[in-house]
């Protein structure tokens, strides 16, 4: 069955985030550090994996990617500082972690609410 995966980028430490979605983690990360990808993560340089989902449906990545836009930015980095507290960059070892949306606490209030 295919996966799909939401990201967050950063900068570096407590840096500049970026959250995205894709069907192919390992190329898309290669995209980012490689500033083949046009836009934010080009522009200020935000390279670092530092948090991923996976999921079975590209509807579930989408309305994930959306949920976590819309977080405030603590929410955000609370979500990083939980499953990642270094803030490493997991590039360098996607096989071997692997965190599944089920397994990760839903954060924040229902989008579209404070």
């Amino acid at each position: 069955m295919k996966a799909y995966y939401v990201y967050i980028l950063a900068s570096g430490f407590n840096g500049t985030l970026y959250v995205g979605v894709t069907n192919n983690l390992e190329r898309r990360i290669y995209e980012h550090k490689n500033n083949l990808v046009k836009g934010f993560s080009k522009k200020y340089h935000v390279h670092i994996l530092v948090y991923y989902e996976q999921t079975l449906s590209i509807e579930a990545a989408i309305a994930r990617e959306k949920q976590l836009k819309n977080w405030r930015r603590n929410w955000k980095t609370d979500l990083i500082n939980d499953t990642n507290p270094t803030w490493r960059d997991l590039a360098m070892n996607l096989d071997d972690l692997s965190l599944d949306s089920e397994s990760i606490p839903d954060r924040g209030p229902a989008q579209g609410s404070e």
